[in-house]
C-alpha cells in the first residue's frame, strides 16, 4: 500500500498511486526555453470549470489540440515577431493557408489570387475551393488594373515577392485597393519571415507564415502559423481549427521556439550569401536572367527597396535559350553542395530545376532553376556553381 501525499485517509495500491501522484508545474523555474508540455487530456478542477471552458481563450487549457503552455508560448512569440496580437500555429504552412480559406470563404464568395500563386496553394484552390462553389479570379500583382472586384469579393491573397519568379508587388497600394472594396487581405509571409518587413505596417489583415522555413531553420519540422490583430477574426479561425481537429505537438513547438532565438542572425546570413551568389550569376553568360528582388533590374525592385530591410536567401535563375531541359538537369545533378529537394530556409543549400512548368506573369525565355542558399561558406557555394556550370 502507498499513501497519497496530501490525502492521508486514502491508501492506494502501487499501480494506482503511480497514476495519481500529485503534480504541480514548476512555475518558478526560469530558463532560456519554456518547458515542453505534451497532452491530450487536460484536467479541470471542477464541473463548473469544465462548463466555463473557452476554446478560443488562452487563460486556461481545455484539451491537447486547444494548446499547451509550449504552443501558447510559440504563438505569443510569433505574434510578437510579425507585429500581430493573436497567433495560431498549424500543422503545416499549407494547412494554415487552407484554414484561412475554409474559415472565411463560403459558396458564392470570391477569392482573388495572383496568377503565379504558390503551386500547392493553387492546387488546393482548384481541387477543393472551386469544387465547393467558391469563385476565383486571378490577377497580375504588378498591375493593379488587373484586380477585378465584385460584390462577393471577400478575400485578396498576396505573395511578396511572387512565388518562383520573385516579382515584388506594391503592397500598400494592393492592400488599400482591397480594403476600398471591402475585402480582407491575406499575405503569404514565409519569404519575409517577420524579418524583412512587418506585414501589419501595411494594413494586412492576415499573415500566413510557413514556420517550416526560416523560423525553424533546421529543416526538421513542418509547421505553419496564422497571425492577426483582430480578436474576432482570430476567434473564427480558432473555432474552425477546433472543428477540423488540428494540433501541433509540444516537441515540434519546442523545436521552432529554439529556432526563433537565432532567426534574425540566420536570415541575414542567408540574405548576404544569396545576394553575392545572385550577383555572381548575373555576370555569367550562360544565365539569361536572375530573379531576385534586391537586384536593381528585377520587377518591383523599387517597391522592395522602399518596403523591406532584407531579403530571403532564395531566388531563381533562367538559363539562356540554347540550353534545354537535359542540359540544365545536368547542371543541377553536377552540384555537390546544393542538394536536390523541396522547401528552403534550412542550413543546407537546395536546387531544383522547374523548367518552364511554373506559372509566370510573362513567358520564360529559358529553363528556370530555383536556388535556396544555406549556411555554407559563400565562396564554396560559388565554386560549386561554377564547376557545375562548366558541365554545360
Amino acid at each position: 500500500m502507498r499513501r497519497l501525499k496530501g490525502a492521508p485517509d486514502v491508501t492506494m495500491k502501487p499501480e494506482t498511486a503511480l497514476l495519481h501522484a500529485p503534480h504541480v508545474a514548476a512555475s518558478q523555474f526560469d530558463a532560456v526555453h519554456p518547458g515542453t508540455y505534451r497532452a491530450s487530456s487536460v484536467f479541470f478542477s471542477s464541473m463548473q470549470a469544465w462548463r466555463e471552458r473557452d476554446w478560443t481563450g488562452k487563460s486556461g487549457y481545455v484539451y491537447g489540440p486547444h494548446g499547451t503552455p509550449t504552443t501558447f508560448a510559440l504563438e505569443a512569440r510569433v505574434a510578437q515577431l510579425e507585429g500581430g496580437n493573436h497567433c495560431l500555429v498549424c500543422p503545416s504552412g499549407l494547412n494554415a493557408i487552407a484554414l484561412v480559406y475554409m474559415t472565411l470563404l463560403k459558396p458564392g464568395d470570391e477569392l482573388l489570387v495572383p496568377i503565379n500563386v504558390y503551386g500547392a496553394n493553387r492546387t488546393f484552390i482548384t481541387q477543393e475551393l472551386m469544387s465547393w462553389g467558391v469563385n476565383v479570379s486571378i490577377y497580375d500583382p504588378t498591375d493593379l488594373a488587373s484586380l477585378h472586384f465584385t460584390k462577393r469579393t471577400r478575400l485578396v491573397w498576396i505573395e511578396a515577392p511572387c512565388s518562383m519568379t520573385f516579382e515584388y508587388p506594391d503592397l500598400p497600394a494592393l492592400v488599400a485597393l482591397a480594403h476600398e472594396h471591402g475585402a480582407l487581405v491575406a499575405l503569404d509571409n514565409a519569404w519575409g519571415a517577420g524579418i524583412a518587413f512587418s506585414p501589419f505596417d501595411f494594413g494586412i489583415d492576415i499573415s500566413v507564415h510557413a514556420l517550416t522555413k526560416y523560423a525553424s531553420g533546421g529543416a526538421d519540422v513542418v509547421m505553419g502559423a496564422i497571425t492577426v490583430r483582430d480578436k474576432a477574426l482570430y476567434d473564427a479561425l480558432k473555432l474552425c481549427y477546433m472543428r477540423l481537429g488540428l494540433n501541433v505537438s509540444g516537441p515540434d513547438a519546442e523545436s521552432v521556439l529554439k529556432g526563433l532565438l537565432t532567426l534574425s542572425l540566420r536570415y541575414h546570413a542567408h540574405d548576404r550569401s544569396a545576394r553575392q551568389i545572385a550577383e555572381h550569376l548575373r555576370r555569367n553568360g550562360k544565365v539569361a536572367r536572375v530573379m531576385h528582388p534586391a537586384l536593381k533590374d528585377s520587377v518591383g525592385h523599387a517597391f522592395w527597396a522602399r518596403d523591406c530591410g532584407a531579403a530571403a536567401g532564395i531566388f531563381s535563375v533562367v538559363f539562356d535559350v540554347r540550353y534545354k531541359q537535359e542540359d540544365v538537369d545536368r547542371f543541377v545533378d553536377g552540384l555537390r553542395l546544393f542538394r536536390i529537394g523541396f522547401s528552403w530556409g534550412g542550413p543546407v543549400s537546395l536546387a531544383v530545376s522547374y523548367g518552364k512548368s511554373v506559372a509566370t506573369l510573362r513567358e520564360l525565355e529559358g529553363e528556370l532553376v530555383r536556388l535556396s542558399v544555406g549556411l555554407e561558406a559563400t565562396s564554396d557555394l560559388i565554386a560549386d556553381i561554377d564547376q557545375a556550370l562548366a558541365r554545360l
